[in-house]
């Protein structure tokens, strides 16, 4: 990770996804995407990994499937 990597909210991710924001913590929780908790509690996610799988530069490819099932369904 760089050390100026920004992170990004569950709904910031969500909006690039276009999925709910739910959708984004439900991928959290079981491990597809990586997230980290701030010393609130709060789920929050490296913008270089959001942006890899956007590309579908990362083993977790399948997120861009999950992001299709969940606009459709």
């Amino acid at each position: 990770m760089e050390n100026r990597d920004r992170l990004l909210t569950p709904g910031e991710v969500a909006s690039l996804f276009r999925v709910d924001p739910k959708t984004v913590t439900r991928w959290a929780a079981s491990g597809r995407i990586g997230s980290i908790r701030t010393p609130g509690g709060h789920r929050r996610f490296r913008e270089s990994e959001v942006r890899a799988l956007l590309r579908g530069d990362s083993d977790l490819d399948s997120i861009g499937s999950l992001a299709l099932e969940a606009s459709e369904g």
